[in-house]
């Protein structure tokens, strides 16, 4: 079998959550309208939730427009989030939707956040998060995604299943040869 390197490591760029020096780095590539990514998200909180902060999961936007069509400006919009620190909250948001319902319902959670709402729509209108989720695209087709969710654990690609034991099962692994 061959091991696929995660060829952009984790920088600064990156939208982090857990220690910088926790022994496994878990990436995700993924996309706010797929389904798959959605039940992978619920799969990482559980996860989380096990390791605390001895996980670092890191997510990288993919979106695959062929068959999402608002893929990119879902993630443009996260992006938009980001620019005011509200990545993780619109992040998880989209994923716990059960289906993205249009800009009514994001519009009417993002004003609770506390953003300021009229940058965030301009920002989104503007398309100015366009080059970022780029960059993420361009890191993922470098290091051989070709669907997804794609996870690497600590730079190498994740082949198994995605169901919550198989990843459990790879996450562990990478802690007892860390």
């Amino acid at each position: 079998m061959t091991v696929i390197q995660l060829a952009v490591p984790v920088g600064e760029c990156d939208h982090i959550q857990g220690a910088e020096n926790a022994a496994v780095v878990l990436l995700e590539y993924g996309d706010y309208e797929c389904l798959r990514c959605k039940e992978m998200h619920r799969i990482i909180k559980t996860i989380q939730k096990q390791r605390d902060q001895s996980l670092r999961f890191v997510f990288r936007h993919f979106p695959l427009v062929a068959i999402h069509p608002m893929a990119q400006h879902l993630a443009e919009t996260v992006e938009a989030a980001a620019a005011q620190g509200y990545f993780w909250e619109v992040h998880d948001y989209l994923f716990e939707q059960l289906h993205f319902a249009g800009n009514g319902n994001l519009h009417r959670y993002v004003t609770t956040l506390g953003l300021d709402v009229d940058r965030f729509e301009r920002e989104i209108a503007e398309h100015l998060y366009v080059d970022r989720v780029r960059v993420d695209l361009q890191s993922g087709l470098a290091s051989g995604v070709n669907g997804i969710p794609t996870l690497f654990i600590n730079n190498i690609r994740h082949d198994g299943s995605w169901d919550l034991n198989s990843v459990q099962a790879a996450v562990t692994t990478a802690y007892k040869t860390s």
